[in-house]
């Protein structure tokens, strides 16, 4: 009886192990792939390209969406880049850091104000921001 016992406990732990650990993986595939994937205030994917590549995208596309630039930081080395504008009452913000060599993590939030955010709209400038590379 105590052996039966201990194989279902093995199993029912593997079990148990093995499905965060699948859901991790499949996003890490899945954000590797450009996926675009929600936040708690907008948009994140990780992208191929370097933070200068991406960084110049997204110029690209604020100029198309009409996002009024208002400010632009780049810190440690060039490994993070920020831009901001204004699109109407929205202030956007659009964040990209070195993830390694040859892709970068971005994050897009669109402020409506201090308390409320419009992810849809952060998530088509990112998925925008993708289709440009």
């Amino acid at each position: 009886m105590r052996r039966t016992f201990t194989r279902w406990g093995a199993l029912v732990l593997a079990a148990a192990l093995s499905g965060p650990v699948a859901g991790c993986v499949a996003a890490a595939a899945a954000g590797a792939a450009g996926a675009v994937y929600a936040t708690t205030r907008g948009a994140e994917a990780l992208v191929s390209g370097s933070v200068d590549q991406v960084a110049a995208r997204a110029e690209t596309v604020m100029k198309e969406m009409n996002i009024v630039p208002s400010s632009e930081k780049t810190e440690t080395a060039g490994d993070k880049h920020e831009l901001k504008g204004k699109q109407g009452d929205l202030d956007v913000t659009i964040q990209m850091e070195r993830s390694d060599s040859s892709t970068t993590k971005i994050e897009v939030t669109a402020r409506k104000n201090l308390a409320e955010w419009d992810k849809d709209y952060a998530k088509e400038v990112l998925q925008r921001i993708v289709k440009e590379g």
